[in-house]
């Protein structure tokens, strides 16, 4: 992996521990970073139980990237985060780890968040 994609990954890493953060009002930061395990999540969260795989690429093999969050998960729910240029974060969820997953975050949830300007996502303001 050249230096632009390890940036652009880095990048991607920061940008998403800061709108996780923002929406879930979490603890979030890059994993692999700071924890240094082949397995730790690309972003280590306070919430016990996910497993974050970010994806900042303009194409994805969906699969194969749930494949590698599912086999660094462990028994976390594996949630992948891509986003593309110009494009908002998605995140992808197996449909059975769906109510876990709702589960863990429903009570940090932020909803509208009137009082905060929301943090950088990457994309171009108008």
């Amino acid at each position: 992996m050249g230096a632009m994609q390890r940036n652009k990954g880095k990048g991607g890493e920061l940008e998403f521990s800061k709108q996780l953060t923002w929406i879930l009002d979490c603890d979030a930061e890059r994993g692999r970073q700071y924890h240094g395990r082949q397995d730790a999540p690309d972003v280590h969260t306070d919430l016990d139980g996910i497993h974050f795989e970010v994806k900042r690429c303009e194409s994805l093999s969906l699969y194969p990237a749930m494949e590698q969050a599912v086999g660094d998960a462990g028994t976390d729910v594996p949630v992948v985060a891509h986003r593309r240029n110009h494009r908002d974060w998605l995140l992808i969820i197996r449909m059975k780890d769906l109510p876990r997953f709702i589960r863990l975050t429903k009570d940090r949830l932020q909803g509208e968040r009137d009082d905060r300007t929301p943090p950088d996502s990457g994309l171009p303001t108008a």
